[in-house]
């Protein structure tokens, strides 16, 4: 299970560019809330929260991963016909990678012994019956002194010394070799078992088992505080989103929390611009002006132009023109304007500090836009997570005795929960698409900002649903009649909002490029047809398709009608759309 191939190398490296599904990157735009019509059957299985088509990824606890240790080191052994502290000292070297090791040693044994300190033939100790430690220079007994393959002699008392401070500085003692500084020769995990304190013992097995996931570029520790489960991600076909055992989802990528559909370089960008000091720097170039003559910024809170700079400085000064204020007076236009300002205004000389102002303040309220609505979707999703647990752990036994009906059949209320926090936090990460997507693209913009704002509404309603109308079956005296109703109709809600951030997701990812400029430029003003996809998708129609008769009109070659509000695929026998209620 943790061999390598020639092909993984360049993906651990790096070299998987690619975070989508291949099969899913062709979308068609008009089939962006559309769903296959066995969804609605399919919503009790594991599959709901929809990112991970195909796992290439396994949680491994602390036994797994002693397991497949195990299994490395007996594989190696057995293969080169080496002991098992010999092949444990040649997968450390090679970061746990069995196929490097079998590369190595059949290409050049002789190198890699000596690069490992693996001597082919072992040094018996003196046959002396005393013998001289190298280190304290002591004479003792034969049978009180160790050494490893080199046979360089040294006391107990010393080894113990030496293995316990190596412990001590950590991980490195992984690696330990001969106290004799010539030597190379490795010191392997028997030494340590035999002359190890009992704490120094744990610690050691504790790094010999952490260096499995650190030291392997296939595996690596769940980043969520707390957490003891490691995750070994396989090359494939489907992204780098990964969901622990402890229901933290990050990305294996760059180990921040799950972002699809951004990438790794946007996030990283967004969390440094985030926690920046150059947004200070804006916000003191957009609001404040810097005194004439101490050069400190000066922020304005009254309305009057007449500003005194504190102490020691003092300086009072005209806030527009920022000449002193005793040049000032009734003659310069008072205390809430100044002839001179406009005067030079108009000669242009505040042109540039003004533009550079303005630019700052623009700029500050835009990125404030985008971070406001972040944190926004941020903190709901927080609360969707409190509301879940609350929901699997109080909720759903009450609602069980309320409506008289067993707990396996409420699971369609912790989906659409499950559905809402993971929609959640997509829709947080859109602003930060949104932020980067260049302004210069309006097309693209129009276009983004609309599906934003569909999905937006769409998980509303999904929100509304499972929260408020929830309620009144979760207070009810006693069994409702319209509660199947409310199971149907939170069920589609579900697998409708599902369907419509997958494909939003995958349109993202793919960087809007099938969208054709006339098209969604159209699209702004008309939701007839969502993006101009060159071509056919689920519930889609070819670009410079032409308007047909009003009996089939939006009706495409599946027998589903799009809604001309929200795009919807509705089916044929439907007069009424199913996501905004709009007749046909």
């Amino acid at each position: 299970m943790m061999e390598d191939s020639c092909d993984d190398e360049d993906f651990y490296d790096g070299g998987g560019d690619d975070d989508s599904d291949p099969d899913s990157v062709v979308i068609s735009y008009d089939g962006l809330m559309d769903h296959d019509s066995d969804d609605f059957d399919d919503l009790n299985s594991s599959n709901l929260i929809y990112y991970h088509r195909s796992q290439n990824y396994a949680i491994l606890n602390e036994d797994d991963i002693r397991q497949h240790q195990e299994e490395s080191i007996t594989q190696i052994s057995t293969v080169l016909s080496i002991s098992r502290v010999a092949a444990s000292i040649l997968l450390r070297q090679y970061n746990w990678s069995v196929s490097k090791v079998n590369d190595e040693w059949f290409a050049d044994e002789e190198k890699v012994r000596k690069t490992v300190g693996l001597l082919e033939n072992d040094t018996p100790l003196p046959a002396d019956q005393e013998l001289t430690c190298g280190i304290c220079f002591e004479n003792y007994p034969r049978d009180r002194m160790r050494a490893v393959a080199c046979g360089h002699p040294f006391c107990v008392v010393c080894w113990k010394g030496y293995i316990g401070t190596s412990i001590n500085d950590g991980p490195g003692c992984l690696m330990l070799h001969c106290p004799d500084p010539s030597c190379g020769a490795a010191v392997g995990h028997d030494m340590v078992n035999e002359l190890a304190s009992k704490d120094d013992k744990e610690k050691y097995n504790r790094y010999f088992l952490r260096s499995f996931i650190e030291d392997n570029r296939k595996t690596k520790w769940c980043p969520a505080p707390g957490c003891d489960y490691a995750v070994n991600f396989t090359v494939g076909g489907g992204n780098y989103d990964v969901t622990c055992h402890c229901s933290f989802s990050f990305c294996w990528n760059c180990v921040e929390e799950a972002h699809r559909p951004v990438d790794c370089g946007t996030v990283s960008k967004w969390i440094m611009k985030n926690s920046a000091e150059s947004e200070n720097m804006n916000w003191i170039l957009a609001n404040s002006k810097p005194c004439p003559k101490c050069k400190r910024p000066i922020e304005k809170n009254q309305g009057c132009m007449h500003i005194t700079c504190t102490p020691p400085c003092k300086f009072e000064f005209c806030w527009l023109c920022l000449g002193a204020w005793s040049e000032h007076g009734e003659r310069t236009g008072g205390f809430y304007a100044c002839n001179r300002y406009e005067v030079a205004k108009q000669e242009g000389v505040y042109d540039e500090a003004e533009k550079r102002r303005e630019m700052a303040k623009n700029s500050l309220e835009r990125y404030t836009h985008y971070y406001e609505r972040w944190a926004t979707n941020q903190s709901s999703r927080q609360r969707a997570i409190e509301n879940l647990h609350q929901m699997q752990t109080v909720h759903l036994e009450k609602l069980s005795d309320k409506q008289r009906q067993p707990e396996s059949q409420l699971k369609f209320i912790i989906e659409a929960w499950q559905q809402i926090v993971e929609c959640r936090r997509v829709l947080k990460w859109t602003y930060a698409y949104g932020f980067y997507l260049n302004e210069h693209e309006h097309a693209k913009k129009q276009f983004f900002e609309y599906l934003q704002g569909e999905a937006e509404s769409g998980l509303e309603r999904l929100h509304q649903c499972a929260e408020k109308e929830f309620q009144g079956y979760l207070n009810s005296e006693g069994p409702s009649l319209e509660f199947n109703e409310f199971r149907t109709k939170l069920a589609g809600l579900t697998s409708v909002t599902k369907n419509y951030f997958e494909n939003l997701v995958r349109a993202l990812e793919n960087g809007l490029s099938d969208v054709d400029s006339h098209a969604a430029c159209g699209r702004a003003g008309s939701s007839h047809n969502v993006g101009g996809s060159s071509g056919k998708g689920r519930g889609g129609k070819a670009k410079g398709s032409t308007s047909r008769s009003s009996s089939s009109k939006n009706m495409d070659d599946s027998g589903h009608w799009s809604c001309e509000y929200c795009t919807y695929a509705n089916v044929r026998s439907s007069t009424v759309c199913e996501m905004c209620q709009r007749h046909r």
